[in-house]
């Protein structure tokens, strides 16, 4: 008997010394460092100052164009054709109690909507999606195949997505990517970038002369704090900038920070949700094209006043029926000083916590999340507004404080989420150690990249907009 316990001891001894390592292989502690002190900043700073000291602005007569690509797969094909987007099922993507369920049907159709605009001989290209997100690598197809038939570079496509949470999944790779939309389908990817590249030829095929104008209004009935709640702030501005060509055709592009996630889980036939009942209702009154792009959406959850498509309808025709009563009050001018700039940030080393304090090493958080080690920030300058795009889902509140900072020194500005890169959600650093999903499940890269967003965004917005 003694010699049975003495070899279980052993035993037990040795598993704890295997499981010892194995934790001290898996585990590190989070990494706290202040970021002013870490190599991806440095590196970032000397791509700062050389976007910064080289960038120009053009000035002159706009010319605008439009277009659009139907996004909505075809299902139940005999086999894959991702080239004509037919396939056998495609799951949905954005709530990961689906489980990877493939769509059952449509219920209103998905695009990819684009308006490019030329001041000189400067061209940039607004494109938005009605996708949970544009993917890392379907953005990078997208924008190869753009820069080689359209000539047009990274800094010059301004990526967007409206977040629906019922749009074509099976285009990410790992475990976290596949658990909110789906099993990874390559397919996917083709019929995605094709679409981009689709809407972007048709837009800027479509160049005209063109005015321009922009406004905003706030909707704070429709939004909270989904994070603390009323401890919280809301950004509750609505953001618009109109186009309209010469001929008549018109274009209208609007920004709200609230989840566009009217629509449960339950539900599992495509729909772009509340945004695509806004720009249903915008382009019936117009009767040229309504595109929508994400806002600081990072901790803003949406309050439509009922439950369903009947939310979702109520909250998407009240924000555009007051966009509508505003436009003919929009002042508009031909003459715009037009700027675009794109920064490539270096990240941090991954934080992937399984608590508080304790992160999976980067190394083993990589085989999760499949995350890239650079992102991209984005600025459109339109005369006095500046429109910026982030790779994440950013929080509504550090919105709020960049907007603050360019209205001080003159200007409006507009922040917008899902860019092409996607590393999370980004609130503000206060919140890190509460639990939750957005504070601690989403927030990928540590406690310092909130402030390390905040001050690169509002560096580079301030550098295009000439404060």
């Amino acid at each position: 008997m003694k010699k049975y316990l003495r070899l279980l001891a052993r035993i037990a001894a040795g598993l704890a010394v295997v499981v010892g390592i194995l934790l001290a292989v898996a585990l590190d502690g989070v990494d706290s460092r202040l970021y002013l002190r870490e190599p991806y900043f440095e590196e970032t700073m000397v791509r700062l100052r050389e976007v910064t000291s080289g960038n120009r602005l053009d000035h002159g007569e706009l010319a605008a164009g439009f277009g659009r690509a139907r996004l909505t797969p075809t299902l139940n094909a005999p086999q894959d054709d991702p080239a004509q987007g037919r396939f056998r099922s495609v799951p949905l993507a954005g709530f990961g109690g689906r489980r990877g369920k493939p769509a059952s049907g449509v219920h209103d159709d998905l695009f990819i909507k684009a308006v490019a605009l030329r001041v000189g001989d400067r061209v940039g290209v607004m494109v938005g999606a009605d996708a949970l997100i544009i993917p890392p690598e379907v953005a990078d197809e997208a924008v190869r195949r753009i820069a080689q038939e359209l000539k047009l570079s990274r800094e010059q496509v301004y990526l967007s997505a409206t977040h629906t949470h019922a749009s074509l999944g099976g285009w990410g790779e790992g475990m976290v990517a596949e658990a909110f939309a789906g099993g990874f389908q390559p397919g996917v990817r083709i019929w995605f970038a094709d679409r981009i590249v689709a809407a972007v030829r048709e837009a800027v095929g479509d160049l005209k002369p063109a005015s321009f104008g922009h406004g905003r209004f706030a909707a704070a009935e429709f939004v909270r704090n989904r994070v603390v709640g009323r401890l919280g702030k809301v950004d509750p501005e609505f953001s618009y900038l109109v186009v309209k060509q010469d001929g008549g055709s018109v274009a209208v592009l609007g920004a709200f920070a609230a989840h566009a996630t009217v629509l449960s889980s339950d539900m599992m036939e495509f729909s772009a949700d509340y945004p695509g009942c806004w720009q249903r209702a915008v382009e019936a009154a117009t009767g040229g094209l309504a595109v929508f792009l994400a806002g600081g959406v990072g901790s803003h959850s949406a309050v439509p006043g009922a439950k369903g498509f009947a939310g979702a309808e109520r909250m998407g025709h009240a924000l555009a029926a007051t966009l509508l009563a505003r436009l003919p009050q929009t002042a508009m001018t031909k003459e715009v000083t037009f700027g675009t700039v794109g920064l490539s940030l270096a990240m941090p080393p991954l934080n992937v916590r399984v608590s508080d304090g304790i992160r999976l090493r980067p190394w083993l958080a990589q085989r999760l999340l499949r995350a890239q080690d650079h992102s991209q920030i984005q600025v459109f300058r339109f005369n006095d507004v500046v429109w910026i795009s982030t790779p994440c889902d950013f929080s509504g509140e550090l919105a709020l404080g960049i907007k603050d900072c360019l209205r001080a020194r003159g200007s409006d500005a507009v922040v917008t989420s899902f860019n092409g890169g996607y590393v999370g959600y980004v609130i503000p650093a206060r919140y890190y150690h509460l639990d939750g999903y957005e504070p601690r499940t989403m927030s990928f890269f540590g406690p310092n990249v909130p402030d390390y967003f905040d001050e690169m965004i509002r560096t580079l917005a301030l550098s295009v907009a000439g404060k």
